[in-house]
């Protein structure tokens, strides 16, 4: 028995469980409270996609006389063919029986449906797939068309990573979904309610919190809210996450509180805490009773807005290390979808999440959220914590690979970070989100690599410099293709979130954008890219002064949710024509195609020649300033130690002693030559500037090291030879 139940609702993700509720479990530990978690998406689709479970839906679609379509027919009249390895296709995809792979890849393997039809482009899309990878793609395919069955014939709201997300999206009113609730249960609801109640049974909890990041989970939490409340009365339901937080702080339908009890925001852990306290220990010696953290409940048929505890919410350092038990690790699902390299890293794998700062240390883009907390308070965590809390996740997990879900990972803390991983000898694969800023230098890139970094995702958005200052974003399109460069060099991922229809953009801003897009990818500093157009927010500078932006709103009243918001561009430009033309060049830029065709090829409509030169990116690479160490940069050698050689060379009759030193790469052998005096000086210092030294030398204080013994440190550290270590590990930070 648990008293507290912690459940992300259907769906999120395949490969990798959603880490609000590890955030929680881990933090409640730090109370003495022992919640247990349950991941109920993973959960449903697992038992959905069985053999036994399939033969039912198989049954079910015959019987409602759903199967239409021709695709639909097919499937079908394959049932046997799906039905006799299905379970063997989700152990390959959970990462069981490795050797199947070489069946899958086989020719007429897999039953076929319409989402094989792709499959002529498979070489062009992805290029000379390792086996795995290859069956990994055709399995994902052979998914896909089952979920397409289940789609038109048993339930149109399904989605692997999202259900009935139509119901949750700008839903001002909570009309539409009380009355989906009211209807009859879905095939879908009747699998996911039946799951649930096997760990109600079992657990007994006395609080159950949902956890609900998009809209795609909130059908699910209420339909099993409302289950709850029909089963098991005497149990309290809380709900928070991402949604809530981002468009529930203006809820007042009394409605919603049919199937929920309490509806927290922003940072979840004081307001849980706070919760469990009254749930658990309800009576007036409670010192808790009665109070409330940014809580919603309704009393006396009202919805009321309770925030009168004057306790201050936890820092980031004191909530505790995320905790990832009772989460079924190993049945999690790694698929590979579409050929986008940095979305593969989502659907590809199991990643441990962890945030290195709370919120953004920019906090001024105008179409970003800035004024919630979850963005506008800012809270790194010091990088010592931080890689404890790695080394025990991976104790506790057993895997190495973290995606840091920041807002901006900070280039000082990401420093930091990685100083500390080479410090403790740790191999682990990390990613994260960034801001293209200039602080991301060459040098720092490459120790970003050397602990583990991968890829970096980041927005040029609208990639236009006069659009990029109306956004407050902070770069330019130059600095955004040196950064971009200097990530590229290190061997690091680069992704870049892409931007049209913001407001006053006009067609030709749109079209030089894709320009500057284009010869980013030409040029090979960016790998992997996704234009969105753009969506008001009610949160946003944006959203909260329309006019000062050139927009009209569409607003409506409130009842239930408030995020996004309809509105009007005084432009007149419908800039949705354009998502079409813009997605299909980027994808082919992505393969390195494409790049000689006129930008008017991608449209169906005439559009205006580009204003930008053909050369511009490549301009910008070349007018980057020559990088000079500053005083207080740290100095690194990220190589090993040099083999030594002594001897003697001779020029115009004179002969002097040298230093031969030969260092040893991975993949290479540097040599190079000192005087013998500076040389034995350099080899004693390197053990001083290695990522494991107690305290790294800056720049100043080895200067002021090497003229103690001799002149001009400038005149060494500009040296040839010197400059040959640079290219080679010898950083300046």
């Amino acid at each position: 028995m648990k008293d507290i139940l912690l459940i992300t609702p259907p769906f999120t993700q395949l490969n990798t469980p959603y880490p609000a509720t590890a955030y929680l479990k881990g933090f409640l530990k730090t109370i003495g409270q022992d919640a247990f978690q349950l991941d109920l998406g993973i959960e449903v689709i697992l038992a959905l996609f069985s053999k036994k479970e399939m033969e039912k839906v198989f049954e079910f679609a015959a019987k409602q006389e759903t199967i239409q379509s021709e695709n639909a027919q097919r499937i079908y009249a394959l049932r046997t063919h799906y039905l006799t390895i299905l379970d063997e296709v989700m152990l390959f995809l959970q990462g069981h029986n490795q050797t199947f792979a070489r069946q899958i890849c086989t020719d007429h393997f897999l039953p076929q449906a319409s989402r094989f039809n792709q499959l002529d482009d498979l070489e062009w899309a992805f290029g000379t797939m390792g086996m795995q990878d290859k069956a990994k793609h055709l399995a994902t395919l052979f998914l896909e068309d089952l979920s397409d069955f289940i789609i038109e014939c048993i339930d149109p709201h399904f989605g692997f990573s999202r259900y009935a997300e139509r119901l949750g999206q700008s839903a001002n009113s909570f009309d539409e979904m009380y009355a989906e609730l009211n209807a009859e249960q879905t095939y879908i609801d009747r699998l996911t309610i039946r799951i649930l109640a096997h760990q109600l049974e079992e657990l007994q909890p006395k609080l159950v919190c949902f956890s609900v990041p998009f809209p795609g989970n909130l059908y699910s939490a209420f339909r099993c809210s409302q289950s709850i409340k029909a089963n098991y009365p005497s149990v309290k339901i809380a709900m928070g996450g991402g949604f809530p937080n981002t468009e529930l702080r203006e809820v007042n339908d009394p409605r919603v509180f049919e199937f929920v009890d309490f509806i927290t925001l922003d940072d979840g852990e004081l307001p849980i805490e706070l919760v469990v306290s009254n749930v658990l220990n309800p009576t007036a010696e409670n010192p808790s009773y009665q109070q409330f953290k940014r809580t919603f409940f309704c009393e006396n048929g009202v919805v009321v807005y309770q925030n009168n505890s004057s306790r201050s919410d936890y820092k980031q350092s004191e909530v505790g290390t995320p905790d990832y038990s009772n989460l079924k690790l190993d049945h999690y699902v790694s698929v590979i979808e579409i050929a986008n390299p940095m979305h593969s890293l989502w659907s590809d794998g199991r990643w441990n999440k962890l945030t290195m700062a709370h919120g953004c240390y920019w906090g001024k883009c105008t179409f970003c959220d800035i004024s919630l907390d979850y963005i506008k308070i800012y809270e790194p965590i010091a990088a010592k914590i931080l890689v404890d809390r790695v080394e025990d996740l991976i104790a506790q997990t057993g895997e190495t690979g973290f995606h840091f879900v920041d807002e901006a990972a900070p280039p000082s803390l990401m420093k930091a970070f990685a100083l500390e991983i080479l410090k403790r000898q740790l191999t682990i694969t990390w990613w994260t989100n960034i801001r293209f800023e200039k602080n991301f230098t060459a040098d720092l890139c490459h120790l970003l690599k050397a602990s583990g970094c991968i890829a970096v995702s980041g927005g040029l958005e609208v990639a236009s410099d006069r659009l990029l200052a109306l956004i407050d974003k902070g770069v330019s399109v130059e600095q955004v293709a040196q950064v971009t460069r200097n990530f590229t060099d290190a061997q690091i991922m680069v992704h870049a979130y892409l931007m049209y229809g913001y407001p006053t953009q006009t067609i030709q801003e749109t079209v030089d954008s894709l320009e500057m897009v284009r010869q980013l990818f030409e040029i090979g500093i960016i790998q992997s890219g996704f234009w969105h157009q753009f969506a008001l927010t009610a949160h946003s500078p944006i959203g909260l002064n329309p006019e000062a932006y050139g927009i009209i709103p569409d607003l409506k009243q409130i009842h239930f949710a408030n995020n996004d918001i309809d509105f009007k561009d005084k432009t007149g430009i419908d800039h949705s024509k354009f998502s079409f033309g813009l997605k299909k060049s980027l994808f082919n830029y992505m393969h390195g195609i494409g790049f000689e065709l006129p930008l008017h090829e991608w449209f169906d409509f005439k559009i205006p020649r580009t204003t930008i030169r053909k050369n511009y990116i490549e301009n910008a690479l070349q007018n980057e300033t020559y990088f000079t160490a500053k005083s207080t940069h740290k100095i690194i050698w990220l190589g090993s130690e040099p083999s030594v050689e002594r001897t003697s060379k001779s020029k115009k009759g004179q002969t002097w002693e040298i230093m031969k030193l030969t260092f040893h790469f991975p993949t290479d052998i540097l040599t190079i030559n000192l005087d013998k005096e500076k040389g034995e000086w350099f080899v004693k210092e390197l053990e001083n500037l290695k990522p494991s030294a107690e305290n790294l030398l800056t720049f100043a204080q080895l200067k002021a090291r090497y003229e103690e013994e001799f002149d001009d440190f400038e005149l060494f550290w500009y040296s040839k030879p010197i400059n040959q270590l640079k290219e080679n590990g010898l950083l300046a930070i």
